[in-house]
């Protein structure tokens, strides 16, 4: 079941749910919650390595930038950058959240999360994007623009495993973006 907005509105009064900061009047949709684009980026480096093994803890192949509210970030056509949102969230385990990116971005070519767009019952942190354009031109974007949409959706039950219940999760509290760490997983 996907939570409505009166919904939302009462679970954060309740404290059961955060976003914060939030501007209520703004953000909350009819099902759902806006997410505002922050204010740090990891972009690609070029490389000589021929490939980046996923077994192996990543080689420093991204840079991390950070811009001030009002200076724009601009993705090229054909780049991929990571982006964190504006807001803290954390999810009791008892709901789960999907992002989305605004259709009004994706029709200017920008692709705002690319993969895992699920946010397990249990997790909290700033949320990490996935930003890519697929668009011919240039596009700058802008810290505090809503980018992307977070649905609630309850669970018939609460999960018995919330993410990071047994203390193994990658990215439970990020409060940045990190590289990938996919090598921690073992085989």
């Amino acid at each position: 079941m996907i939570l409505p907005d009166h919904e939302i509105r009462k679970l954060l009064k309740e404290g059961r749910i955060l976003i914060k900061p939030i501007d209520e009047d703004v953000q909350i949709q009819p099902a759902g919650v806006d997410l505002r684009l922050g204010n740090e980026f990891r972009i690609f480096k070029s490389t000589s390595l021929p490939y980046i093994d996923t077994k192996k803890k990543p080689e420093n192949y991204t840079d991390t930038v950070k811009i001030t509210d009002d200076q724009p970030f601009i993705i090229h056509p054909g780049e991929f950058v990571l982006g964190t949102v504006k807001e803290y969230i954390k999810i009791p385990n008892d709901i789960m959240g999907s992002v989305d990116g605004r259709s009004s971005l994706g029709r200017l070519g920008i692709a705002i999360h690319a993969t895992s767009a699920s946010i397990n019952p249990g997790w909290e942190g700033i949320f990490v994007l996935e930003i890519t354009n697929i668009g011919r031109a240039p596009i700058a974007i802008y810290p505090g623009m809503r980018v992307a949409k977070l649905t609630l959706h309850k669970l018939s039950s609460p999960a018995e495993k919330p993410y990071g219940s047994d203390g193994r999760w990658k990215y439970q509290k990020q409060e940045g973006i990190s590289q990938s760490r996919i090598h921690e997983e073992g085989d």
